[in-house]
């Protein structure tokens, strides 16, 4: 999978993206990262990319041409490939959910627009743009980390980034439920005890312990996701 992240600020992402789980996949091959310097396809000799917007207001605006020049870049290099998903990283946008990273981990193609300042001049965003996504209600000062928070999360459900392909399926949010408490050694820590069910060795009382914490857990922490859950039974 190819993730393609148009940008002000192509060494944070990188150094975001370069380590750990996603790192590891990028050295096998399984994904790849490339970000696009968005300031790198300003006609401006000052590599401006901003202005005052029509109107009036506080702030200033990303300009229309040089994101749209960053995102035919893109195009160009997988044109024997379909046209890719153009994913705006907005407050205004569906919240992103796990749900969501599946399908999005599906495509072959993504890109990734990261904003500043104000906004992006909404011509291009009609142009480009195929899917408006924020991470919350609330606002950033960019969108590079809510990008490589969904690209973590969505690299997850790609095959072979992680190397245990069952963790990627009973994590939280698997059929609405949050995930079960975990334990490692030692048996006793500050006088608590892991739970004796998990020292059994009975698989099947381990795994009917596990969905009842699952259940318990998420009736009190995420109410919603459990009324979710009782009217998919």
């Amino acid at each position: 999978m190819n993730f393609h992240i148009l940008t002000l600020f192509p060494q944070m992402v990188e150094q975001g993206l370069n380590t750990s789980i996603i790192g590891r996949a990028q050295e096998k091959g399984i994904l790849s990262v490339e970000t696009i310097n968005i300031r790198d396809f300003t006609m401006d000799k000052h590599k401006k990319v901003d202005d005052y917007p029509y109107g009036g207001g506080a702030g200033m605006l990303m300009q229309a041409q040089p994101v749209y020049d960053a995102y035919l870049h893109v195009v160009e290099k997988i044109k024997t490939r379909q046209r890719p998903r153009v994913i705006y990283v907005t407050p205004q946008g569906k919240t992103f959910k796990q749900e969501m990273a599946k399908e999005f981990a599906l495509e072959q193609d993504l890109v990734f627009l990261c904003g500043h300042y104000e906004g992006i001049d909404e011509r291009v965003l009609e142009e480009i743009v195929t899917d408006y996504v924020s991470i919350g209600d609330y606002v950033l000062t960019g969108g590079e980390l809510a990008a490589m928070v969904m690209i973590d999360s969505i690299s997850r459900m790609v095959p072979g980034v992680l190397s245990n392909k069952e963790s990627g399926e009973t994590e939280s949010f698997s059929d609405n439920l949050l995930e079960h408490p975990h334990y490692t050694r030692p048996e006793v820590w500050r006088g608590k005890e892991v739970p004796q069910v998990l020292l059994s060795g009975h698989h099947k009382r381990i795994e009917e312990w596990r969905k009842e914490q699952s259940l318990e857990r998420t009736r009190i922490r995420r109410p919603d996701l459990y009324e979710k859950y009782l009217s998919n039974k």
